[in-house]
């Protein structure tokens, strides 16, 4: 076939520095139930993030050379250097998810279906300008469906809807959403609002919460405000929410929702007991928004759990009949509920613009990047 195509990369060193680049790499023949996708689209999510610039200090990045051949360097803090450790000196590509055009298919039945057609795909290294993947791997979007709309229809989507699909299974009935704003928020409620199920949204400021009322969200709470506890517990004694996905994770937001479930509990409870409520209160922490620890005040009886939720390990566990089942629904409402919204898109070498990087390094609510590696 003789493609060729650029990479985006990220280096740790053991000398304690990160390495962004642009590698130039051959596009292997794909085998026969392989394709080769020419990618126009891959969004910049917090999930990507952790692997694109890892430990690193980016108020420390700094940049040498232009177009291809940029080199954008930052320092890792030593006492962060230890949690770097799997992937010292091993040069990685980075990109969970993105759409694009088969330009080449293995001699598959599947495969060859995909010829010539817009598929979103997930596996990995998609921050490239062509990816060679398994045919499973690709989902073949509908017509008139767009890369960029198509290139987000994996991860934040499914995500979701592997919240609502935990609810279930565990035995809930209402949830709680940390970030709540952010481009996953929005779906979630979008979801939650479409199949009648109880969402309490935490954001962070009035603009946060304002976005979600403009898209029809019912219980929010800003965490910054005076009264958050008790709004809290109100909304948690309103929709009966005993299950939290919490994308901040540091800090003492995790304990908070315990603790406000715990109350809202007791506002039904028929029997005293000295070990708290017996209803089952559950935080997943599924983000680090916040990086520092963990913060817990045990004031919520003895029924809790807080544990880490990610969304492969779930599909894995529901088994390709029910995360099938999933994937169909993001398909089928690719333009409503599940449409994602991007504040830039940029080529793989604005990608490495420092100004860039400062935005979409900061994992602000309402500020998405996409990457086209086929924009000049």
């Amino acid at each position: 076939m003789g493609l060729e195509g650029l990479e985006l990369r990220s280096l740790i060193k053991k000398s304690g520095e990160l390495e962004l680049s642009l590698a130039k790499v051959k596009i292997p023949e794909p085998a026969a139930d392989e394709v080769v996708v020419r990618v126009e689209g891959s969004p910049i999510n917090p999930s990507d993030l952790g692997l694109l610039l890892g430990a690193a200090d980016m108020t420390t990045a700094r940049s040498s050379g232009s177009g291809d051949n940029t080199v954008v360097t930052a320092t890792v803090p030593q006492p962060l250097m230890r949690a770097m450790a799997g992937r010292l000196d091993d040069s990685m590509p980075v990109g969970n998810e993105g759409a694009g055009v088969v330009v080449a298919a293995g001699s598959s039945s599947r495969a060859q279906s995909m010829m010539s057609k817009m598929v979103a795909m997930i596996g990995g290294a998609m921050y490239a300008q062509y990816r060679c993947i398994k045919a499973a791997d690709c989902m073949v979007l509908p017509d008139g469906i767009t890369a960029a709309e198509g290139a987000s229809c994996f991860v934040n989507p499914l995500t979701s809807l592997g919240m609502t699909e935990t609810m279930r299974r565990e035995g809930h009935t209402a949830l709680v959403h940390t970030a709540a704003a952010s481009n996953l928020g929005q779906m979630l409620n979008k979801i939650c609002i479409k199949d009648g199920i109880g969402l309490v949204n935490i954001v962070r400021s009035a603009e946060q919460a304002e976005i979600l009322r403009k898209i029809g969200a019912t219980h929010i709470c800003d965490s910054t405000s005076a009264t958050f506890m008790e709004d809290l517990t109100q909304a948690l004694i309103a929709t009966g929410a005993t299950l939290a996905f919490d994308a901040i994770g540091g800090g003492k937001l995790a304990g908070q929702i315990l603790t406000c479930m715990e109350v809202a509990a007791n506002k039904t409870a028929k029997v005293y007991s000295r070990y708290g409520s017996t209803v089952h209160k559950q935080v997943y922490i599924y983000g680090s928004l916040d990086t520092r620890s963990t913060e817990i005040t045990r004031n919520f009886g003895m029924t809790w759990g807080v544990g880490g939720w990610l969304l492969f390990p779930f599909l894995q566990k529901i088994g390709p009949a029910d995360a099938q089942k999933l994937r169909e629904r993001v398909a089928a409402e690719l333009k409503t509920t599940f449409a994602s919204h991007y504040t830039q898109v940029v080529s793989l070498q604005e990608a490495l613009q420092l100004s860039n990087i400062a935005a979409y390094a900061k994992r602000a609510t309402g500020e998405k990047f996409l990457i086209n590696p086929s924009k000049s």
